[in-house]
């Protein structure tokens, strides 16, 4: 039998060292380092797998991901530097020019290396108080001049017509006594309409005082006045192949109103009623008949007066309690006047024109006043008649019942002369210069215009 030895005593059996990690022994010491000593990290050579936190990369992709995205904000904000702060094209002083966006004029005075000269400071006389002391500059954009304030504040957009000039002279600071020059009035043409064509605007005179130098000095017009036209004209239909005619009634409404209103309906015709503001409440069923039925309503004046024997104030009230009468009747405001005898003058005018579209007379009278029958009547229109005419009809009650007889005769009469029966308004409408001129829908000033007075060298009624 073979006889063996041991390295160990009998005493120390050996055990069985665990192997942490499952590393082998030799491993385990090559792990180990030394301290203080130095090494160098070794290289995994293709294919090795790096762990992030143990210095094999992760952190340097971090810092190239953070170099990157700093570039790209940096770039960023450098684009919208240039964008916001980019040149446009502007037309300068007549030559095409480059100038930063969003620059305001003084900005372009100074790139552009422009030098305006400045204006002086004046006396109210228009003497040299201080030689520079105006404006430093003067500046019109697109055509409009610009204040200090403005040409400070404007932006430049690229496309703008830029014009800068020398400065000008201002005036020492100054009061001014003023005084209003009201226009005047002119009645021009003939014919049975009659509207305002230029609305009167009050021109200005001065005087100024110096409060530096106390000088007076008198300006006189600084503004023009702008005199007030009313033209008198006939409607002139423009289409050529058509005949127009308008029937109005005066002095309505009548115990036979609603039988007139009846008779145009079953006709299909059309007409404008002319009524008494102070026989409106009594027949008020009637005005709404009217209203109801797509004719037209004017008024008389409230009352059967002559408007030109009235001062300016009893005039207005005529006219204003007239229109207000028919509106508390049948809820509708009529513009249109036909005064009493036909009769409005150049200071009824003046006084008034405000409260109407137009003043309406006519071209043909019926006669139906004389009494002397429907077939006179019915002749003496058809008879006389042309193309834009307005007749004269009356609708009180001593001739309602010799108009209710005539009317459908007429209608008939008419119409075999190729007429169509229209009201005023339509009638205005078929004139092509006329529609744009009178406006029947509504009554007032435009915008800064002014009542004008009657000149001294006489007026002459309508």
């Amino acid at each position: 039998m073979p006889n063996y030895t041991t390295s160990y005593s009998t005493n120390a059996r050996p055990r069985y060292r665990k192997n942490p990690g499952n590393q082998l022994p030799s491993g385990r010491r090559r792990q180990q380092r030394r301290k203080g000593a130095q090494y160098l990290r070794r290289s995994q050579g293709f294919g090795g797998r790096r762990r992030s936190g143990h210095g094999y990369g992760g952190n340097d992709r971090k810092t190239y991901a953070l170099i990157i995205v700093g570039c790209a904000f940096l770039l960023f904000v450098a684009s919208i530097v240039w964008y916001a702060n980019r040149s446009v094209e502007i037309t300068l002083n007549g030559e095409a020019a480059k100038v930063r966006i969003h620059s305001n004029i003084e900005r372009v005075i100074a790139d552009q290396g422009l030098e305006p000269s400045a204006g002086d400071l004046l006396a109210v006389d228009g003497s040299v108080l201080k030689k520079g002391a105006g404006t430093a500059y003067a500046a019109e954009l697109d055509g409009e001049s610009l204040s200090a304030e403005k040409a400070a504040s404007v932006e430049l957009e690229g496309g703008e017509e830029l014009t800068i000039k020398d400065g000008e002279n201002v005036f020492e600071e100054h009061d001014v006594a003023a005084t209003e020059i009201q226009p005047t009035l002119t009645v021009e043409g003939t014919g049975p309409v009659s509207y305002v064509e230029t609305w009167g605007q009050a021109g200005r005179s001065e005087v100024w005082t110096g409060r530096e130098t106390g000088m007076v000095v008198d300006k006189g017009v600084v503004k023009e006045p702008v005199n007030a036209v009313v033209t008198c004209t006939s409607v002139l239909p423009s289409k050529k192949d058509a005949k127009y005619v308008a029937l109005t009634f005066d002095e309505g409404p009548s115990a036979q109103t609603e039988q007139i209103v009846q008779i145009l309906r079953e006709k299909g015709a059309r007409a404008t009623f002319f009524v008494e503001g102070d026989k409106v409440s009594s027949n008020a069923a009637a005005v709404r008949a009217i209203a109801a039925s797509g004719n037209e309503l004017g008024v008389n004046a409230y009352s059967d007066t002559d408007l030109t024997e009235l001062d300016a104030s009893h005039v207005r009230d005529q006219l204003t309690q007239a229109f207000a009468a028919v509106e508390d009747a049948a809820n509708t405001t009529p513009t249109l006047l036909r005064p009493p005898f036909a009769a409005f003058s150049n200071q009824n005018w003046a006084d008034a024109m405000d409260l109407v579209s137009a003043v309406i007379t006519w071209n043909v009278d019926s006669g139906d006043w004389l009494l002397q029958g429907a077939t006179s009547v019915v002749d003496t229109v058809v008879g006389s008649v042309s193309n834009g005419d307005i007749v004269l009809l009356t609708d009180n009650d001593a001739t309602a019942e010799q108009t209710v007889e005539a009317l459908p005769q007429l209608i008939d009469r008419l119409r075999e002369e190729g007429y169509e029966l229209v009201t005023l308004s339509d009638l205005i409408a078929t004139d092509d210069e006329l529609k744009d001129a009178i406006n029947t829908s509504k009554a007032g000033m435009s915008k800064g215009a002014a009542l004008p007075v009657v000149s001294d060298d006489g007026e002459s009624d309508e």
